[in-house]
This record gives structure tokens, sequence and C-alpha cells, in this order.
């Protein structure tokens, strides 16, 4: 063979060696485009704070019948959005009640996970709470010891160690702390010290700043009736405030009555990642706002005067809530030393064109910018409850599970899942969700259209605890 036909036969071989690269390029770049979703931008990690997840407005449909789904510790894929979704638990999953409904904590703001996503727990219907081991590579979910005291239905795990969780002991009425590691529970402080609690008060609710500093709870006789927030620091002490005297007092900083004229008594507070504020709404009656926030080291109480009726989330210093005006996720961010002050997170919203729906907003992978995304489910109360008939949807978001991002570079909103949830098995069938402290999962309670069984009394549908993967 002659050097001209040796040049002639290496050239096409090269151009059909090239074309078929060509072909295999275009191929994973198709593939890569279909997996990432449609309109998500292509990045090479998929993950908080960027998300490689759907971030259209379209209005998705749910399927004719709810994906089906294994036992506990099945991952299937939503069949809309992609995303995999686990289901932690089943009818065998509580020991304290055979075939008892599960769920995730009633607020979403509740850090039921620990520092790096390898433990959670659910709360069960008698008012305990169970600890689940968890591989983040796996997604796989198994039973852990839990602690054999009382640290309150709903404690919270501490955001710098990931073997310890916080707690309110319930007949002690005191703070605790538990290691996972070692099993050993230790007392951190007794409110009863600091001021004088009556033979019916109780102390249920704990909330934790992000550096493990400061602890809040609630006292009194019951929610919509406690009228006293009261915070405890590792290294001054104890601290309170009486919302319904409006006096303020404890082992530090100013004394005295506050000069705002609110006095109200406590549905919900909740302390900042900053541990600098304290955001607190009024139960029924009283005199006040929807909600204020007061500054713990000073006399400083601030009220929300403007659409203050809505679910919020708190970061360090800001606090992020729908102003229900427009359309249910017109999300305003607001500081929380100007409670009537806003930024409008999402933009370019159009009126809802139906039903008004609900969302839950969890915020505890908030960085000390208060600049990471904020996820949250969404639901409408209205959603049929008949086994198997598929969620209301007339917009964009509902019945979803999401997250906006807070950065104030866009407005985008990624869509992960579908939440299958009917919301007609009362409040614990609502698709309240926890979101990591890493931003990689979102934890949320689901009674999977009707198609998890009844309860032991038969009087309603049970209800799962499942995890989706943020990607």
């Amino acid at each position: 063979m002659g050097t001209r036909q040796l040049l002639a036969r290496a050239m096409k071989l090269f151009f059909q060696w090239f074309a078929v690269l060509l072909l295999t390029v275009a191929a994973a770049a198709a593939q890569g485009q279909l997996t990432a979703g449609h309109d998500a931008p292509q990045t090479s990690v998929c993950g908080p704070p960027q998300y490689c997840a759907r971030t259209d407005r379209r209005i998705e449909l749910y399927p004719e019948k709810p994906p089906a789904i294994g036992p506990a510790g099945s991952i299937i894929s939503d069949p809309t959005f992609g995303s995999r979704i686990l289901r932690v638990t089943d009818g065998r999953s509580d020991p304290t009640q055979a075939g008892g409904p599960l769920y995730t904590p009633s607020g979403p703001e509740q850090n039921s996970w620990n520092k790096n996503s390898t433990m959670f727990y659910v709360t069960t219907s008698e008012g305990s709470f169970l600890l689940y081991d968890f591989d983040p590579a796996t997604m796989t979910a198994r039973p852990a010891r839990s602690p054999k005291v009382d640290l309150g239905g709903e404690p919270e795990f501490s955001y710098q160690k990931a073997n310890i969780l916080y707690g309110m002991n319930r007949r002690q009425r005191v703070f605790e702390q538990y290691d996972s590691l070692s099993g050993q529970v230790t007392e951190l402080n007794d409110p009863s010290k600091c001021v004088k609690l009556g033979s019916g008060d109780n102390a249920i609710v704990i909330s934790v700043s992000a550096d493990d500093n400061r602890f809040m709870t609630m006292l009194g006789p019951q929610q919509d009736k406690d009228y006293m927030v009261y915070v405890y620091d590792r290294a001054r002490g104890c601290r309170w405030y009486n919302t319904e005297t409006g006096e303020i007092g404890g082992q530090w900083g100013p004394k005295g009555t506050i000069s705002v004229p609110d006095r109200f008594l406590l549905h919900h507070a909740r302390i900042a990642k900053s541990g600098k504020f304290l955001y607190m709404t009024r139960g029924r009656g009283g005199i006040g706002h929807g909600w204020v926030a007061w500054e713990i080291d000073n006399m400083n109480v601030g009220v929300c005067s403007v659409a203050c009726s809505a679910h919020y989330a708190l970061g360090y210093s800001h606090i992020i809530g729908s102003s229900e005006l427009n359309h249910p996720l017109d999300l305003w961010v607001r500081p929380l030393n100007q409670p009537d002050a806003h930024t409008l997170l999402i933009s370019g919203l159009e009126p809802a064109k139906d039903y008004w729906f609900d969302s839950h907003l969890s915020w505890n992978n908030v960085d000390e910018n208060d600049s990471a995304p904020i996820c949250f489910s969404t639901y409408r109360p209205n959603n049929p409850d008949t086994p198997g008939a598929p969620p209301l949807v007339t917009g964009p978001w509902q019945n979803e599970i999401d997250c906006a991002e807070t950065d104030g570079k866009a407005s985008t909103v990624w869509r992960f899942a579908h939440t299958y949830s009917t919301t007609r098995n009362g409040f614990w069938s609502q698709p309240r969700g926890n979101v990591s402290q890493d931003g990689r999962f979102f934890m949320f309670t689901s009674d999977w259209e009707d198609q998890l069984g009844k309860t032991p009394k038969g009087d309603k549908y049970r209800t799962d605890v499942f995890i989706v993967q943020l990607r």
C-alpha cells in the first residue's frame, strides 16, 4: 500500500473516530441535562447552596396514582422531579404502639438532625421520640439507642457536636443534655432556682443557639396559656421575660418593664441562631401584635404590626415568613431588630389562582450571614380525602417540597418532590419538614395519599416519615 493510500486511510479512521466522539459527548450532555431536570442550572456539584433541581414555575399535577412505596428502607425516585425519597418508618417502626403513626416534629424549626446528618429523630403519637442512625452516602436509616430518660417529645440536636442532643425533662422541668455515644444524661439548668414556678407549670419546648451556649423554654400551664420565656446562658446564668406583665429579670442584663404596651400569653417561641433574639407569638386574647422579638441582652422588644400571621423561621439576625398579602409564598425577610422592615424574597409572583395554600419553613441549615437557602413544604387543606386521589394543584409549588434562595443574588426556587400527603388526617398529617444542618436532606411527614393503612384506632389513616435528597 502506497503512502497516499495509507494517509487517506488514516484520515478516514480519524474522521470516523471524531464523529463517534461528538455523538458520545452530545449523548452525555443530553443525559446530564435530563438528570438535572428541566430549566436547572448545569453545575459540576449538585448541592447546597446551589442545587441542580428544577427552578421553573410550571404547574405540575400529581400522577393519577401515588408511586408504589415499599416498607421502611425503600427508596423511590419522585416521578415528576426525580429526587430520591427514602421511607424511614412503617407500621412496625413504633415500639410503643403497634401500627402507630410516626411524624416529624410539630415545628419545622426544631433541629431534629445532628450536625453531620448521621442521626435524626422521629416523634410518636405517644409523645416520645425515636433516634435513627443515618448513612448520608447510601440514604440508609436504622433505629439507634434512644435515651431511657425524659427529654421531652421534641428535643434539639447540637449545632456543634454530632453526638449531643438537648431536651427538657418534663417531670423535673430542667434542661438536660444527652450524649448518644456514651448514653450519659447531664442536667444543665433548673429554671425553678431562678423563677418561682406554679405547681401546674410546665417546661416542654426547647430551642438552642447555634453556639450551644444559650437555651430557651416557655414556662406556664400549657400552650396558649404559658406566660414566660426563660433563657439559660452557660456562662451568665438565667434571664426571663414575663409576657403577661411585661417584666424582664434574671441574673444578668438590665431589669424592669418593657416600654411597648404588648401583654399576652404565649403560643410559640424560638431563639435565633445567634442567641441574641427571641421570637414569640401570642396565644388567644391579650393586648398586642401577632409576634414580638426581644433582644435578650437588653430591654428592647420590637413588634410586628404588618402581615404577621404566617409561619416563620429564624436565622441569626433575620426572620422569614409569608406576608400572605398577594401569594402564599410572598416571603418577607425581616431583620429581627426592625420587625416591620422587610425585603421580598421571591419576585415575579402571580396571584394565586385558586385555594390559598399554606407552608412550613425550615432554616436549620442557615449560615451566619443568613444567606443559605430556606426550605419548606406546602399543602392545601382542601385536598381530596379519598384514598389514592391525587392532591390538588392549580399553580407552581403546591403540595411540594422546595427551597428558596436567600442570598439576594436572585429569587430562585428549587423544586425537589411532591409530598403525597392529603393533610386530611389531622394536624400531624401535614407534611411539616425539617432540613438537615448541611442542607442535603429534608425529612417530612406524609400519609402517602392514604396508602399506609389505618391507625390502631381505625379512625384515620397512618402517617410515616420520609426523607428526600436535596441535590
